[in-house]
């Protein structure tokens, strides 16, 4: 009788213990597959970052058919990484995305051409064919295009659009005269291809006024509204920005930490450290806090679309400062 008492009160502790320390699951759905643009949350996982947060946080990489948009609306993703531009549009089409963090302070999209095709300014892409990313990813670009009043439409006034592939293959193979890239991955591809700097104009879509927001970490609005969701949300953007942190501090061990979590295996040390290195530069400075200043350029490039804008209105509710402030 006295054993069993025993055996009891051991089983019912047990089960206390576990339901105190309990985590509670959160799944981050990315924007693109596993590489040092996402070091933050691979580091804030594998440092127990989330783990002292009492988050079980699961991380999903993105692909080229994955929109992180319609994978939280489905009931994938608790939170994603998206560009603003996209983000925007997708709630203006009713998908009501919030940003509750912007860890990514500087933009790094730019147009990368061959100088050979005689492209030295903005001026020159009349005519030309140009590579551009889809998926959320053109909006910036059709700004761009609508401010320097060139149609899409692939007349000689106008520009000829190529749906670029998540690869650098149109510029190498010259089936485009420029494409797109970020400063911290494709154009490095083109130059491991053989193709030097100096042989390329490159034209960053800061420079040209047009540069919107990356990288943010977004919610459905409906989710705010439930305390237990805000808190989750709050303890995983406290968690994230440390690993943030530790990625700038520590580049070469977060790239490492990086290619541990890249089950593909199709990612280098090389490109990796690199690509950290050149992500620490869009980070730098960034607790985290969306700046109203940095959402009004964006709002304001994507309003100037002409006949075609990317939003028709400013949105409303877009963002806000409950999550982060609670973090921090």
């Amino acid at each position: 009788m006295k054993k069993l008492l025993v055996t009891s009160i051991t089983a019912a502790l047990g089960i206390f213990a576990g339901t105190v320390s309990a985590s509670d699951d959160f799944t981050l759905q990315l924007k693109w597959v596993t590489q040092a643009q996402f070091a933050g949350y691979y580091v804030a996982k594998d440092k127990g970052f989330y783990d002292e947060e009492d988050l079980n946080v699961t991380i999903k990489p993105g692909g080229p058919d994955i929109a992180p948009p319609q994978v939280i609306a489905g009931g994938g993703a608790d939170v994603i990484v998206d560009w603003m531009p996209s983000a925007l549009a997708s709630r203006e089409k009713g998908v009501a995305l919030v940003n509750i963090a912007q860890p990514f302070k500087r933009s790094g999209m730019m147009l990368t051409c061959r100088k050979e095709t005689g492209i030295k300014d903005p001026a020159d892409f009349a005519g030309k064919t140009l590579g551009v990313w889809f998926y959320g990813n053109e909006y910036p670009f059709l700004s761009w295009m609508s401010r320097l009043e060139l149609p899409t439409d692939g007349s000689d006034a106008g520009v000829t659009v190529l749906k670029q592939g998540f690869n650098v293959d149109p510029i190498l193979q010259k089936q485009a005269d420029c494409v797109s890239t970020m400063t911290y991955n494709e154009y490095w591809q083109i130059i491991d291809a053989g193709i030097p700097a100096e042989e390329l104009q490159v034209f960053k879509y800061e420079d040209q006024g047009v540069s919107t927001m990356e990288d943010g970490l977004y919610v459905l609005e409906k989710n705010l509204n439930d305390a237990a969701f805000v808190d989750k949300a709050a303890r995983f953007v406290r968690a994230s920005m440390k690993g943030w942190e530790f990625a700038r501090s520590n580049p070469e061990e977060a790239a490492d930490i990086v290619l541990e979590n890249d089950a593909s295996g199709a990612q280098t040390e090389k490109h990796q450290q690199r690509m950290m290195l050149e992500i620490n530069k869009l980070t730098e400075g960034s607790d985290g806090k969306l700046d109203p200043s940095d959402y009004q350029r964006t709002v304001d490039t994507l309003l100037s679309g002409g006949s075609d804008p990317v939003i028709t209105k400013a949105p409303e509710g877009a963002w806000t400062h409950m999550i982060i402030d609670k973090a921090m």
